[in-house]
């Protein structure tokens, strides 16, 4: 199939180990310097270099400029959907999977999938909203007419996010609880919502996200089905 796209090139360029240690730092959704990167991957600062230009060249890196700094994130929320579901498929398929130290355990009860919510209380929260009947379907899910005045109610614009580019719903499997959070648009405005909210914060330098105990309490009340 001369026409069909070249999996493998891109597939070479997320395999590489180095590669994959900064994509995944690049996860927390913060741009990160080419000096923090080389960090992370254990690697030589010119080695880092050469592999983020490969990156960035393909598309699944984008540079931000600021001065004299340059700063590295996801290209988009395709690129990082991909990274999780490959981090899902990874752990189903036997890979092994790092747990060390005490950051873990509050990886897997809530983090960042770039810009919304996973872990326990992601997959949690997709479960809720469709026994509420907030969302049709299973794979491809979309909002239901209840869904959209709930989340209007909740501060969420449906029809200005559906007019977006960007997929509004978008079930994304989760690498460590084996099941699906959302993703998409909605699912980056209602981790948006959350933190203006001040419900839950980020931790610093971290994927992991901290509900505090009202916040907690009031996502249980506002989303569990009556």
């Amino acid at each position: 199939m001369p026409d069909a796209p070249d999996l493998a090139a891109l597939a070479a360029l997320l395999g590489d180990p180095a590669r994959a240690r900064m994509l995944t730092s690049l996860m927390r959704g913060t741009a990160l310097t080419a000096t923090e990167l080389a960090l992370d991957a254990n690697i030589a600062p010119s080695t880092a270099s050469a592999h983020l230009a490969k990156l960035a060249g393909a598309q699944v890196l984008a540079i931000e400029k600021q001065g004299r700094h340059r700063y590295f994130r996801l290209f988009d929320a395709d690129v990082a959907s991909l990274l999780e579901e490959l981090m899902g498929l990874a752990a189903k398929r036997g890979a092994p999977v790092r747990r060390t130290g005490p950051a873990d355990p509050a990886l897997r009860a809530a983090r960042v999938c770039y810009d919304h919510l996973a872990g326990e209380r992601g997959v949690w929260l997709l479960d809720a909203l469709r026994a509420r009947k907030l969302l049709d379907g299973r794979d491809a899910c979309s909002v239901s007419r209840d869904g959209e005045a709930f989340f209007a109610r909740f501060g969420i614009d449906v029809d200005g996010l559906a007019r977006s580019r960007r997929a509004l719903c978008r079930p994304c499997l989760d690498w460590s609880e084996r099941r699906q959070h959302l993703g998409g648009a909605l699912g980056a405005a209602i981790l948006a919502r959350i933190f203006a909210l001040r419900w839950a914060r980020r931790e610093p330098d971290s994927r992991a996200v901290t509900f505090t105990p009202h916040g907690e309490r009031s996502l249980r009340a506002l989303f569990e089905a009556a």
